[in-house]
């Protein structure tokens, strides 16, 4: 007979495997932020617990941070041949994938900001947090026009930019890098798996992340809901500047509505999962 209990923690493993690998994947994705997948997830404030005392945090979660470690070596070195692909193929299909699933889980981050209510200054930060990033990311997407020669420091720079995407949620990392043009060489770089270009990325992106991480997770203990709300904000903002408005033919847009309901129906599984095990 099976025993719930190990059945319980095989699932809850294959769970944060397959949230790493998405999350992970969300990197180096266009348009996608890690710490959007993170907070969709449910996984955000274990790890910004972690990078605030690393001692303390590994201790209490080295159990979810080792499936969602290895999900995120594949999503991100392993899934990058695989998404560079499937980008070439049809970019629209594959940003609607992500597009569903932050749409699939929203009810449940709607949930999450509303635990210590909706006030009017939770409202204001939602507002203010939306309004500013879409600005943001539309300058970036459709007027910002500079491209610099990838080099070690530039690579660095692009490790800072995910480090400040998984503990920002909604910052957009890849977006920055392509209106720079270090979107497209950094891809094949991991796609063809070029570790010296990933170890230059390596210093830039952990020294960013253990900066940042002290005051996010201080602003979520003692503002938690205008700190949500704001990542409310932001996560709805960052989704809606990526929603393509170009498609080649009726296929791409049949293909990409597809995609879309994939990526919500994945989403939708994963609450239901998340829901029937065990919070850590």
């Amino acid at each position: 007979m099976t025993d719930p209990y190990k059945q319980a923690d095989r699932e809850r493993w294959l769970r944060d495997l397959l949230c790493g690998a998405l999350i992970g994947a969300g990197a180096i994705l266009p348009g996608v932020s890690g710490g959007v997948l993170a907070v969709v997830f449910d996984v955000y404030r274990p790890m910004m617990e972690t990078l605030s005392h690393p001692g303390r945090g590994i201790r209490k979660y080295w159990h979810i941070f080792l499936p969602l470690g290895i999900g995120w070596a594949v999503g991100f070195l392993g899934l990058a041949k695989g998404i560079s692909a499937a980008y070439a193929l049809s970019d629209a299909a594959t940003i609607w994938l992500f597009i569903g699933l932050i749409a699939g889980t929203f009810p449940a981050l709607w949930r999450e900001a509303g635990k210590e209510g909706h006030g009017r200054a939770a409202w204001i930060a939602c507002g203010v947090c939306a309004l500013s990033v879409f600005l943001s990311l539309f300058y970036v997407r459709h007027v910002l026009r500079v491209t610099v020669t990838p080099n070690f420091g530039w690579y660095n720079f692009c490790g800072a930019l995910w480090g400040a995407s998984v503990v920002l949620p909604g910052l957009t990392s890849s977006s920055i890098m392509m209106a720079l043009g270090l979107y497209e060489p950094l891809l094949n770089s991991l796609a063809e798996m070029r570790l010296l270009t990933l170890s230059a990325c390596l210093p830039g992106m952990l020294l960013t992340m253990l900066l940042l991480a002290r005051g996010v997770t201080w602003l979520l203990q003692t503002h938690y809901a205008v700190t949500f709300h704001g990542i409310l904000g932001i996560v709805a903002a960052s989704t809606l500047v990526i929603v393509p408005i170009r498609y080649d033919s009726v296929g791409e847009v049949m293909a990409s509505l597809l995609c879309c309901a994939a990526g919500f129906l994945l989403a939708f599984f994963l609450e239901k999962l998340d829901r029937a095990l065990p919070r850590a």
